[in-house]
């Protein structure tokens, strides 16, 4: 029993009692209930604080009818507690750093635990300790906070890195239940170590005339964390290196001081070097850790001598020479030293790039002349300067090159005159007041400042030209003429003297033809003056001279090429007669030099022209545009109609002489192909051809053979002599006498 209630209103037939509430009705039900007339409270099952702490009900007192004698009342039940919840760390492992080196009392981390029971009570009182560290004990903790601080000097990373601590943490101050969790405790580095070189004297040898080579490697070794700045070393020259020859840089991968040379050495004029050098780490010390023993080192290096290439006393060397200098001129000494003083070597010389040939090198002496003169429109000629490049070799083991630059400035000279550039038609008004005037300009060959600007003059051996005209300044390359006065119209001859701004200057006298016109208000000349502007013009009769003559060349070469022409064609025309006239004699008309098709065939020529020369033949085609043939070849011009018959005998010579000719010569065999190629109305010129059928019934016989004859009566071939006279000897041979 928990309780016992009781009602100041008693009836004669007895109170009866009830409750209401969590662990009664509600949530978690059953945990409680009371006795309905002796009012006593008893507990039904276990009740655990750490879920519920308290429990509140309400109590009723009901009369045997069920009437409420009195209002309720509140019961109050509160759970007491029992330590029986063990303490927990909210972590197994805790974790911590701390600098080496660190002063007693610094903090590292905090151990946190808890406990479910009533924290007012001895049950939920904790209390923290450390079971092991190790030795000596260098950490403690607070047994309230779980704080966890160093306890003495002495953490050194370099002897342990990290320590392992088991903690404790127990209720009822100690005394009660406990738990256990672990700690761990890294110890950071701090530069609390100088570093070391391995040895403290290094012997080393390097070749001269050499940059970017490594000598050698100074090994340096730290305590320290490897890799942090704390361990990495710099190493320094301190002495013994004044020019700056050598340098060292560090090993990343083995923190090893490499010596390198950054400057070429000479060993005529240094051959030993005694470095003293020291290391030191990025980051400064922390402590004042023992005096290094071996913080500096020295280095002694050897230069070894080799053959050194000769070196020219100025390179690039410049000069300059004017233009157009003849051939042997001096333009410069290019002499080279080998400085290899304690080996005798002999320097020659030679030249790499001269793109004009310009210049000529002396072997042994290396001056340098022209050979010719250089012309002032050289590509090469940049600005001015003309570059080349000469050798120095000496004939060491093994034999070394220099190059050196040549550049020459070519001075220009004044050595043209300036020239009127030319006019299409200088014509101007007769009057002074009309008209623009005529615009001179001046050119010269000469480069800057042996050109513009020019000078312009009226020449004073002619004193009239100064009271009949006046010149007048334009810019630097150009004057305006004028007229002073109205002058008669026609052609003019004036002499003008030209000058440049050269030193000394250059001066020509030059002529020039002006034609006076009439002019109207604009101050164009008017038509009627177009004669006088064509009789006279330009800058004089000799330009006109040379235009003529030019055309009289090339028309006398035209009509040579004509009549050569015409020879060749008269020649070709005997050679095709010489050799029909031969072909008489083999009682043949025609060269059978190529097979064609047996008696059957009758497509390849049409040979009823020979049956019936003067029957017109026509194209078995439909009318209109003949088709064209599929065997001409691509590209040929439009294909010809068909050639029409012959309508008297002096056709059929023309007829046979253009076109049965084809079969006698090659080059007339050609032409017979071209024109087959080009008539739709006969078959490809490799269809197999008739030579030897003749036909029947023919009007003109067989002309077959001189016997054909012989039996039959008497046939008159006088008609062959109207063929012309590549039939003429057949008439002979047949006709009658």
């Amino acid at each position: 029993m928990l309780v016992q209630i009781r009602s100041d209103k008693r009836q004669p037939g007895g109170v009866i009692y009830s409750i209401q509430g969590p662990g009664v009705d509600e949530e978690p039900l059953g945990l409680f209930s009371v006795e309905k007339f002796s009012g006593r409270v008893f507990l039904n099952a276990e009740l655990d604080r750490e879920k519920t702490s308290s429990y509140r009900l309400k109590v009723f007192a009901l009369d045997r009818g069920g009437s409420v004698l009195e209002e309720p009342t509140d019961l109050e039940i509160v759970v007491v507690d029992q330590n029986d919840n063990r303490p927990a760390f909210v972590q197994e492992v805790f974790a911590g750093r701390v600098l080496e080196g660190a002063a007693p009392g610094t903090y590292v981390t905090r151990a946190e635990a808890t406990d479910a029971d009533d924290p007012d009570t001895d049950n939920a009182a904790l209390h923290y300790s450390i079971l092991a560290q190790g030795s000596p004990e260098l950490f403690s903790i607070h047994e309230r906070t779980g704080e966890i601080r160093t306890v003495h000097v002495g953490l050194d990373r370099e002897a342990v890195t990290t320590y392992n601590l088991t903690l404790q943490v127990a209720d009822m101050s100690g005394q009660g239940l406990s738990a256990t969790a672990s700690a761990i405790i890294s110890v950071d580095d701090i530069n609390d170590n100088a570093p070391e070189f391995t040895r403290g004297k290094l012997l080393m040898e390097v070749t001269e005339a050499v940059s970017g080579v490594d000598v050698g490697r100074l090994e340096v070794e730290d305590r320290d964390l490897p890799g942090s700045p704390n361990w990495v070393a710099n190493v320094t020259i301190l002495e013994g290196d004044p020019e700056g020859h050598f340098g060292i840089r560090t090993d990343p991968r083995t923190n090893e001081g490499v010596l390198s040379v950054v400057k070429p050495l000479d060993y005529e004029s240094h051959a030993h070097y005694e470095l003293r050098v020291s290391v030191q780490n990025e980051a400064p010390l922390q402590a004042a850790p023992p005096r290094a023993q071996r913080g500096q080192a020295t280095v002694s290096i050897r230069v070894q001598d080799v053959n050194e290439a000769p070196v020219f006393l100025e390179n690039p060397l410049r000069t300059s020479l004017a233009e157009g200098a003849p051939p042997g001129t001096f333009v410069a000494s290019f002499s080279a030293q080998d400085p290899d003083t304690v080996q005798l070597q002999r320097v020659s010389y030679s030249k790499d790039y001269d793109p004009e040939d310009w210049l000529q090198v002396d072997g042994a002496t290396g001056q340098i002349q022209t050979r010719r003169v250089l012309s002032p429109a050289s590509p090469f000629l940049k600005d001015g300067w003309y570059r080349a490049i000469v050798l120095a070799l000496d004939d060491g083991s093994p034999p070394r090159t220099a190059t050196g630059t040549l550049s020459v400035e070519i001075l220009a000279v004044n050595d043209h005159a300036p020239a009127l550039a030319p006019l299409a038609a200088p014509s101007l008004c007769s009057e002074p007041e009309r008209g623009p005037g005529l615009l001179l300009g001046a050119t010269d060959q000469d480069l800057p400042p042996h050109g513009a600007p020019f000078r312009f003059r009226l020449s004073p051996a002619e004193p009239g030209l100064g009271r009949n005209w006046s010149l007048s300044h334009v810019n630097g390359t150009h004057a305006r003429l004028r007229p002073r006065h109205t002058l008669p119209e026609g052609l003019h001859r004036l002499r003008l003297l030209l000058q440049d701004s050269g030193q000394p200057p250059k001066e020509r006298e030059q002529p020039l033809n002006v034609t006076l016109c009439r002019c109207g208000l604009s101050g164009a000349c008017l038509p009627g003056a177009a004669a006088l502007r064509a009789g006279g013009a330009g800058l004089g009769l000799g330009v006109l001279a040379v235009a003529l003559g030019s055309a009289a060349v090339l028309l006398l070469l035209v009509l040579l090429v004509l009549l050569r022409a015409r020879f060749r064609q008269r020649s070709r025309d005997r050679s095709l007669l010489r050799g029909l006239q031969d072909d008489y004699l083999r009682d043949n008309i025609l060269n059978y030099d190529e097979q064609g098709g047996g008696e059957e065939d009758q497509d390849a020529y049409d040979i009823s022209q020979l049956r019936h020369p003067w029957e017109p033949v026509f194209p078995s085609f439909p009318p209109g545009r003949p088709p064209l043939r599929r065997e001409a070849p691509l590209g040929r011009g439009r294909p010809q109609p068909p050639r029409a018959p012959p309508a008297s005998p002096a056709d059929i010579a023309g007829f046979i002489r253009d076109v049965g000719a084809a079969g006698v010569r090659t080059r007339a065999r050609a032409q017979g192909l071209q024109a087959a190629d080009c008539d739709p109305s006969v078959p490809p010129y490799d269809t197999a051809l008739i030579y030897d059928y003749e036909g029947e019934g023919s009007v003109a016989g067989t002309l077959s053979s001189p016997v054909s004859s012989v039996g039959e009566e008497d046939q008159d071939y006088d008609y062959l002599q109207d063929w012309g006279p590549r039939f003429a000897r057949l008439a002979d041979l047949y006709g009658h006498p």
